[in-house]
């Protein structure tokens, strides 16, 4: 969703992104360069660093002094903040929270019961709620009866994305399309949720070993040499940085976020005006 917002927003303002840069194997306040490497920066910041480079993203845990050094130094028209809804001591002018469509965050929990990392009452801070991962063919019903489950307050609009996967696949050798995988594939995931990627390979037909790592793992050397043993490897983009360059025959399958009805520019309207309110 940080990328989707990048897209539609770069070309007017100059934009900083934020991030916690979650099990990176810095500290402190980190500024993105050409130099950095996954491990200083994290996986995701990497991967959104490598795909704008003209973007300032920064990583620190502390997000008051990561908000602090952006504002001397970078002084960009908006930061956008990744993953930090729960965060109470920086406060956002702009609020947006996603729950995932199957996991409702009015059906959740308390981490480490369930993926909240917040109380479900501090949904009414949200000016979006953007409702993830939802079937490409769901209907307009089924929206307005989630909608409805999640009782949105008059101020609160709420969006319905899916994931959008590319036809093609990405490697160090170039592209290729998936009836290159028909034989001998092996699909490594080191993600939260796997599921959605699982299904579109299955629908699209594909035979493949899974190997399932958790949320942003480091891949050992022993797990590094069984991986360089098999013949074809299809894993997210994700993963795709902190196995380039280690792991051979190695691809990645492309996803973006998509809106259902023109919602995603009604998204980007209500950041343009709240922009204007506060300009």
């Amino acid at each position: 969703m940080i990328e989707f917002l990048i897209h539609g927003l770069q070309d007017v303002y100059s934009v900083a992104v934020l991030s916690r840069g979650y099990k990176r194997k810095s500290k402190g306040f980190l500024l993105a360069r050409k130099e950095s490497t996954v491990a200083e920066l994290g996986d995701e910041p990497f991967q959104i660093y490598r795909k704008f480079p003209d973007v300032a993203v920064a990583v620190d845990a502390d997000r008051q002094n990561g908000m602090a050094h952006l504002e001397k130094d970078i002084v960009p028209d908006m930061v956008l903040l990744d993953d930090a809804y729960q965060h109470r001591k920086v406060t956002a002018g702009l609020y947006i929270l996603l729950t995932a469509y199957g996991k409702l965050y009015v059906d959740d929990h308390y981490l480490p019961t369930g993926d909240l990392r917040d109380s479900r009452r501090e949904a009414r801070r949200a000016h979006i709620i953007i409702v993830t991962k939802c079937p490409p063919d769901i209907s307009s019903e089924a929206r307005e009866g989630i909608r409805k489950r999640l009782k949105p307050q008059p101020h609160q609009q709420v969006l319905f994305s899916y994931l959008d996967y590319d036809h093609t696949l990405v490697g160090v050798e170039g592209t290729q399309t998936l009836s290159f995988f028909e034989e001998d594939t092996t699909v490594v995931t080191g993600i939260a949720n796997p599921k959605p990627l699982l299904q579109y390979l299955t629908g699209q037909g594909l035979a493949y070993e899974h190997l399932e790592f958790g949320d942003h793992h480091f891949f050992t050397p022993n797990q590094l040499l069984k991986l360089n043993a098999k013949t074809k490897i299809i894993t997210t983009e994700k993963d795709y940085v902190r196995l380039e360059g280690k792991v051979k025959n190695l691809y990645y399958l492309r996803i973006r976020h998509r809106f259902f009805d023109e919602e995603g520019a009604l998204l980007l309207r209500e950041i343009h005006n709240f922009m204007k309110r506060y300009s």
